[in-house]
């Protein structure tokens, strides 16, 4: 099957530090389809052979086992190609399309890597051409617009122009090893789905840190916010990964009318328990990996006085049969104490203990995302009883490593998203009404934080966020998992 990929953006760090090396791997480990063509399009005046010189240092700064050897980048670099184009002008789009008419791919897949405010002129301008064919593919990345109104107007212009089932809304998170796991061991496992639910389950928690502060991304980070960045697309799949009843099959639109189904179920927000549930924050100056760092406000790009938060805590649940009354806390930040994403799923004691065990051990169950990918089974087993009076419990745990178990060879998560674009599966992309949904729930929180005078809560650089993100979990009686 033939195809042509337009990225739009083509030059920008995007392009560079995820959709090219995952297009790499792809053709390294045979699985990108023959007869492919891959089209940079940018304002940058690059021949051919000079955006593959380009491409070919930005390798250099890729992690070493996914770095092409010299003879796999010139056969990876036969499919470059690179066309200077003003993304404002009509007439640009015009030569885009003769480009890619002479040809005729089997499919043709627009990926739009650009500013969030170019992404209705693009669709527009290739609709116009004669582009929007019943084979193209046009991918989106976040963030789709920066609040409900504005999402709703860019979804309104992209169904003047496409069919639904052409456009793919991408979020990464969906695409890694462990979150299809998860799917993996909820749904085609009998031994999970009987206790996944409210009779056996105490709470949740989704955590998403990082280590790394703003870096040069300060002026749209400072547009954005970690509520929008992480929480309304990131945190919330996951969230809907967990909670979501098992789908009539495996297909694209019954897994996302389930997910839909969560997002309309999460409790809606009142200004008293945002004011309680909600914990916002911002990095100052402090330590991170043994060096003193720079707190937000003197990151390049950043506006002086800034409000914007670098950590968002927040506690919801789901109303419905399965999880009323579980309390659900998300957790993400820049500048925190590691670089670790996972969800813990924490089990309720047993009603009637008869062993002696430590304190605040708990069955739990952990999916690790990153920086490895796995799932550990927290349990509690018979330790040296020969020298106690009474039987005692301590914690072991199974650990399964999906690196050690399928290799350190698997495909990435933009690698699989990339590879389901070009296929036509939408099983891993978000739906327009997922996304809305979405943005209706976080809308209540931006509302109140425009008005709020007190402004995010400080915490120190290389922490694990402000001291208030710990003291509204311990009102429920339970801790994050690092404390545990």
């Amino acid at each position: 099957m033939s195809f042509d990929l337009v990225l739009f953006g083509g030059t920008g760090d995007l392009a560079w530090r995820k959709i090219l090396p995952a297009l790499f791997q792809a053709f390294r480990h045979g699985t990108l389809p023959g007869g492919g063509r891959i089209i940079s399009v940018a304002r940058d005046d690059l021949t051919d052979e000079q955006y593959r010189n380009r491409i070919q240092s930005c390798f250099d700064n890729v992690e070493l086992a996914k770095r092409p050897a010299p003879d796999e980048f010139s056969r990876f670099a036969a499919l470059l190609h690179h066309l200077r184009m003003d993304l404002s002008q009509p007439q640009d789009y015009v030569r885009l399309a003769d480009m890619l008419k002479a040809r005729n791919a089997d499919s043709l897949v627009m990926y739009v890597a650009t500013a969030p405010s170019l992404f209705t002129t693009v669709c527009e301008q290739i609709a116009a051409v004669g582009l929007n064919g019943p084979t193209t593919r046009v991918v989106l990345e976040k963030p789709l617009g920066h609040d409900l109104p504005s999402n709703r107007a860019i979804n309104e212009a992209l169904r003047h122009v496409l069919r639904e089932d052409q456009v793919f809304r991408i979020d990464h998170y969906l695409g890694k090893p462990s979150v299809q796991n998860l799917f993996a061991m909820r749904f085609g496992n009998a031994l999970f789905e009987p206790l996944w639910r409210r009779e056996t389950i105490a709470n949740i928690q989704i955590t998403i840190a990082e280590e790394l502060g703003v870096e040069t991304r300060g002026a749209f980070y400072d547009q954005t916010g970690a509520l929008r960045d992480m929480v309304q697309n990131h945190a919330l799949q996951l969230l809907c990964a967990i909670g979501m009843e098992p789908p009539i099959n495996a297909s694209a639109n019954a897994i996302r009318d389930e997910k839909l189904k969560v997002l309309q179920s999460l409790k809606p927000w009142s200004p008293d328990t945002i004011g309680q549930h909600v914990i916002r924050g911002q990095y100052a100056a402090g330590t991170s990996q043994g060096h003193a760092v720079a707190g937000y406000l003197q990151e390049s790009g950043v506006a002086p006085g800034s409000t914007t938060e670098t950590f968002v805590a927040l506690r919801t649940e789901i109303s419905n049969w399965r999880w009323a009354g579980v309390p659900f806390f998300i957790r993400t930040g820049k500048r925190l104490a590691g670089r670790n994403a996972h969800i813990v799923v924490n089990f309720r004691p047993v009603p009637h203990p008869i062993f002696k065990t430590p304190a605040g051990a708990a069955n739990r169950l952990v999916i690790n995302l990153q920086p490895r990918d796995g799932l550990e089974l927290h349990l509690l087993a018979q330790g040296a009883a020969q020298h106690q009076t009474e039987p005692a419990l301590v914690p072991v745990h199974l650990n399964l490593d999906f690196d050690q178990r399928f290799g350190t060879e698997r495909v990435g998560a933009y690698e699989r998203l990339l590879l389901d674009v070009i296929a036509g599966r939408l099983n891993l992309f978000v739906r327009s009404d997922e996304q809305e949904e979405a943005w209706r729930w976080v809308e209540p929180i931006l509302a109140h934080w425009r008005t709020d005078p007190h402004g995010p809560r400080p915490y120190a650089a290389g922490s694990w966020g402000p001291s208030a993100a710990s003291a509204m979990i311990a009102r429920d009686g339970f801790c994050w998992s690092e404390e545990m």
